[in-house]
């Protein structure tokens, strides 16, 4: 496993480039997209990656409009949920180009989220409610008990 700090920009942004295509079709994509923001966020702090500008969301949900964080990150672009800072301090760039499109990358996910939970430091929490509860014998009691 490699050290944090012998991690290339490129090398990390090739995980996080795989984990975000794999979290767009997991059924519990929840811990894949906190890793993407996670290392994103991790990049940005040590000036690996910078924010180039804001951009309408293709999904928005239920409000009608909605912008994401455009971030470039080795010759990867990303987008993550923005805040309210970076309204006042990022051009708007408007719709998404389909002109843009990440490099082909080829890493299969178990090696991508190892990478970024040795770069990141990020562990994956068991969830509480998927375990089974464990079997508890009925009482039969009699009417009247």
């Amino acid at each position: 496993m490699s050290e944090p700090s012998e991690l290339s920009s490129e090398r990390i942004a090739q995980a996080i480039f795989t984990v975000n295509k794999h979290a767009k079709t997991a059924p519990d994509s929840k811990f894949l997209y906190q890793m993407k923001k996670a290392a994103i966020d991790q990049m940005l702090k040590e000036g690996k990656a910078k924010k180039v500008g804001l951009q309408y969301s293709r999904n928005p949900g239920l409000s009608q409009q909605r912008s994401d964080l455009l971030v470039e990150c080795a010759d990867y672009m990303f987008h993550i949920p923005p805040q309210k800072t970076d309204f006042k301090e990022l051009p708007h760039l408007g719709k998404l180009s389909d002109n843009v499109r990440n490099p082909k990358t080829r890493m299969n996910l178990r090696e991508a989220k190892s990478i970024l939970q040795s770069y990141t430091g990020l562990k994956p929490v068991q969830d509480q409610h998927h375990q089974k509860p464990a079997y508890q014998r009925p009482v039969f009691k009699r009417l009247g008990e």
